[in-house]
């Protein structure tokens, strides 16, 4: 492994490319973004809003929401730009009362809001698959956030659809194509965190196409004859975390009392029981956890040295999140050995040797990291 040399990103991260200088291509495309003149990309949102309140009957927008700060960040923006939009929510298995509870403060800010809560059958089945297959427990709850909206607003002749930010321009890695304002399938395709996979492609004996409808996404041509764009506003605006909950403390919004769940923020991934389990598999298939890219985020906005980073790190020591397991398991009815053997089969053998009866990566970031 590679680590980049500004922030702490190893090679491995997908997304993720690190130039002869061993510098990522998060930290260059950060670099950029600060020397970005954002003036003309907030007047083509201004035009963009302009453009979906004179085609709309009655809805211009519709907004992907969790209740997280982003969430927050997007209605903000679009109601300050005179937008109506209606915002859609998937209710994955696990949503916490944390998470209930900000994004009710969220709909009282104004604005009609509708929930997909699947076929608990049909969803379980599918979560077991996703994370057999792909070692991707929250394939599910990312198709769902990408087919139902898009899929909602091309039913209900809506304009536009507004995301947060893209983190393929966010870390500037790739097909520059897929860097700009629009979300398009190819984008799912690489960036949308399901194997590259769409609802068709679940269809078995056991899942059959009318199982899957409400994930299906509209195909290019159904968004084509019905004018539906769907947008990243972190194309238009400067995306980082802190001002997206700086807006969303600002209208009600609850940090984690406990601390952070996931990753170095008490702030983000607090909606969902099992978002651990989401990202556990990181750590077998490239070596790092959430921290690493939470971490990083706070490096490249300045806010922490890579060697605080570094330290912060060590001082978290083991992440696995046992708790999530344990409710993971519950609910597919597995045992937690069960539960690591399919890890093993994601183990990176590029990265991972057994010394000592321990799995260790050899050259690691932090040289004297207790292995457990």
């Amino acid at each position: 492994m590679r680590y980049c040399r500004s922030c702490i990103l190893p090679d491995t991260r997908p997304g993720v490319v690190l130039d002869p200088e061993g510098v990522c291509s998060a930290c260059r495309n950060a670099e950029l973004k600060r020397k970005l003149d954002w003036t003309p990309r907030a007047e083509a949102f201004h035009e963009l809003a302009e453009n979906a309140k004179s085609k709309s009957a009655c809805y211009d927008c519709v907004i992907p929401v969790s209740g997280g700060k982003d969430s927050y960040w997007q209605l903000v923006t679009c109601l300050e730009h005179g937008l109506r939009p209606i915002c859609v929510s998937y209710v994955p298995p696990g949503r916490t009362a944390l998470g209930e509870r900000n994004l009710r403060k969220l709909i009282e800010l104004g604005v009609e809001h509708l929930e997909l809560r699947l076929n608990p059958r049909v969803e379980r089945r599918l979560i077991e698959k996703a994370f057999r297959r792909h070692a991707i427990p929250g394939l599910v709850t990312h198709m769902a956030i990408y087919s139902f909206p898009i899929g909602f607003a091309t039913a209900n002749g809506i304009p536009l659809v507004v995301y947060g930010e893209n983190s393929a321009y966010e870390y500037g890695g790739g097909d520059p194509s897929l860097m700009g304002a629009e979300l398009s399938r190819r984008w799912l395709e690489r960036f949308g965190v399901t194997a590259g996979t769409f609802a068709e492609d679940w269809i078995d004996d056991e899942l059959g196409p009318d199982d899957l409808e409400v994930l299906r996404l509209p195909s290019d041509r159904e968004l084509s004859e019905k004018k539906v764009r769907a947008v990243f506003l972190g194309w238009y605006f400067p995306w980082d975390p802190e001002r997206s909950l700086a807006v969303a403390l600002a209208n009600g919004f609850t940090v984690r009392a406990e601390g952070p769940r996931v990753g170095h923020y008490d702030y983000v991934n607090i909606d969902d029981d099992l978002i651990g389990v989401h990202h556990h598999p990181k750590w077998h298939k490239f070596g790092i956890t959430r921290s690493w890219d939470t971490l990083s985020i706070e490096i490249r906005a300045g806010r922490m040295s890579r060697a605080e980073a570094i330290e912060k790190l060590w001082a978290r020591g083991d992440e696995t999140p046992w708790d999530d397991i344990r409710a993971f398991c519950d609910y597919l009815g597995l045992e937690r050995d069960e539960y690591f053997a399919v890890l093993e089969r994601f183990r990176n053998p590029r990265i991972w040797s057994r010394r000592g009866g321990r799995w260790r990566i050899e050259d690691f970031l932090i040289p004297d990291w207790p292995w457990p």
